[in-house]
């Protein structure tokens, strides 16, 4: 079959289809897993899926700043951040650090007074759950991040693997309360989600103020 070469205003249209797709799909997906992480975690009394749930909010946050960026990138396709995104960034940044404080004053309190959750059972459902759509996710956006050579959805999939790996870290402390039934194999889960949180939120305010981040790609440059 021969290659079907596209006009340059049909490729932006094809970019920015599948960008917004994907900003879309993030938000809301995050936002359920949330709803549902912190349900059950206050149900079940497990702190890293109640941490995880509020980090997914977070998410939604910070995943609403990329939907503005892309839809503003529509009319100007320079990919610098506007002062919208920076005080989204920032937002996520700070709620990302009290969500770290927050989750590791709680490990400490729960490993001290010997709390137990009644089951973790919820924890490995969502968590399998969490890997599986962060995968798809993280794929399609390195995919079409390449094809059109954007950095900012390039930086937006490398990033996004944080959440890949906190669910791992879910899903282990999830399954070793479940094998063993010990109540500080959930604090420690806890205690590994505050380090993600609080890296994520030195990301927030490192991309806020211009910097590389660890995903290596300065993410406020143009993509050219």
């Amino acid at each position: 079959m021969q290659n079907i070469l596209f006009s340059p205003i049909k490729e932006k249209h094809i970019f920015y289809k599948w960008a917004t797709s994907l900003a879309l799909v993030t938000i809301f997906y995050n936002f359920i897993e949330g709803a549902v992480s912190v349900l059950f975690g206050l149900e079940d009394q497990t702190v890293s899926l109640f941490g995880f749930g509020l980090d997914s909010f977070v998410e939604v946050i910070s995943g609403i700043g990329i939907w503005h960026m892309i839809n503003r990138m529509k009319k100007n396709a320079a990919e610098s951040h506007d002062s919208f995104e920076r005080t989204s960034l920032k937002v996520t940044g700070a709620a990302f650090y009290m969500l770290t404080a927050g989750l590791i004053i709680t490990s400490l309190l729960n490993c001290y007074n010997g709390y137990k959750p009644k089951t973790t059972l919820w924890g490995i459902i969502v968590a399998a759950t969490s890997i599986l759509t962060m995968w798809v996710l993280i794929h399609y956006k390195l995919k079409i991040g390449r094809r059109f050579n954007s950095r900012a959805l390039l930086a937006d999939a490398a990033c996004s693997k944080s959440c890949f790996y906190l669910s791992i870290v879910l899903l282990i402390a999830s399954v070793g309360y479940e094998a063993t039934g010990i109540g500080l194999v959930d604090s420690l889960g806890a205690v590994g989600i505050a380090i993600f949180c609080f890296r994520e939120g030195r990301e927030a305010f490192n991309k806020a103020k211009g910097k590389p981040c660890s995903c290596g790609t300065i993410c406020n440059q143009g993509s050219k």
